[in-house]
């Protein structure tokens, strides 16, 4: 049955709130003190509940989302970063076995300044450091400026060549040149041989071990530094190139006016990153020599691991691992002041 303007329909009785206009529509339900509803919508309905709400639930969405998508990250660092970094700051005040640990305060980074096994891997870092670090970026840059020649046939396949040995992993090339320099059937003896040179005791020698080990590291990473300046020589204005020639400048100096000034950030990165990988050398030195012979090739992070892992000693290696990065902050704020960009 259709209802005229006029009618009004039996199962929507008038109340005493109510209105109606007057035209004689539908009446419209009166507000109420504390109502939320409109005049369309009662209130306290699921619909007007939504409607009401809605603009703030959408300004926690939108702020909430970039917390939502970097909590993972945040988890896992709390758990497996921030919560074991400080759990062994703690540790190394502490000494004793599991459960039974006794505070000590300074006590272990006092012993830790009269170690001399402390010193002596110390040491050998630091002449691995110094010795290695500049041979293997130098030779890094001469590849990445031969790579970079358009003089030089098939670059692609020579470049694939200089970064597949940084692909082989630390234990892999440790035991490898284990194998080359061994003094007896090693492939290095061998090509010595050849030209008249007696044999080499490579890996028994306190001199002939760390020149292994800077062998190695050198074998394995100049590829993957040269990769990163062969990039950044790509990057070079040839312009630049073109204005010096014409001005009369020559290889060497267009060399040191225009290359090393343009790869200045990426030096920077090359020497921060190897300062510290070399501070934390582990793998090589322990596969291919155990840190011998008579502790010429024990750096700090094999010291560290001997005292945690074989005598159990966890403050006074927890101690060590605190010294580490001590120094590995130091340099690198250092390096970074030196080389870095002067405003």
């Amino acid at each position: 049955m259709s209802v005229t303007p006029f009618e009004r329909a039996p199962d929507n009785p008038p109340t005493a709130a109510g209105t109606t206009t007057g035209t004689g529509t539908a009446p419209v339900p009166a507000k109420t003190a504390g109502s939320t509803g409109t005049a369309d919508q009662p209130a306290g309905s699921s619909l007007g509940h939504r409607r009401h709400h809605r603009p703030g639930r959408r300004r926690l969405t939108r702020s909430s989302v970039p917390y939502l998508l970097i909590m993972p990250a945040v988890l896992g660092f709390a758990t497996f970063k921030a919560y074991p970094i400080a759990a062994s700051f703690w540790i190394s005040l502490t000494t004793g076995n599991g459960n039974d640990r006794r505070f000590t305060g300074l006590a272990n980074y006092k012993r830790l300044l009269d170690d001399p096994l402390f010193w002596t891997a110390l040491k050998n870092t630091a002449l691995i450091l110094v010795v290695q670090v500049p041979l293997m970026l130098g030779l890094a840059l001469l590849v990445a400026l031969a790579l970079n020649s358009a003089k030089v046939w098939l670059r692609p396949l020579w470049r694939l060549g200089v970064f597949v040995p940084s692909l082989t992993g630390l234990v892999a090339a440790g035991v490898m040149f284990s194998v080359i320099l061994n003094r007896d059937a090693g492939l290095m003896n061998w090509a010595l041989s050849l030209v008249g040179i007696d044999r080499v005791n490579w890996l028994g020698s306190p001199f002939w071990a760390r020149v292994g080990v800077v062998l190695v590291l050198t074998w394995h990473y100049t590829g993957y530094n040269a990769v990163m300046y062969l990039a950044g020589l790509q990057g070079v204005p040839k312009e630049l190139y073109e204005a010096a020639m014409v001005d009369g400048a020559g290889p060497i100096r267009r060399f040191f006016s225009i290359t090393l000034p343009q790869l200045r950030p990426i030096l920077l990165l090359t020497v921060v990153l190897s300062t510290i990988g070399t501070l934390q050398l582990f793998d090589e030195p322990y596969v291919l020599t155990g840190g011998g012979p008579d502790n010429a090739t024990l750096t700090v992070t094999m010291y560290l691991y001997d005292n945690g892992f074989k005598y159990f000693d966890f403050g006074y290696a927890s101690a060590l691992a605190y010294a580490l990065a001590l120094i590995v902050s130091v340099l690198g704020i250092v390096q970074v002041r030196l080389m870095g960009e002067r405003r």
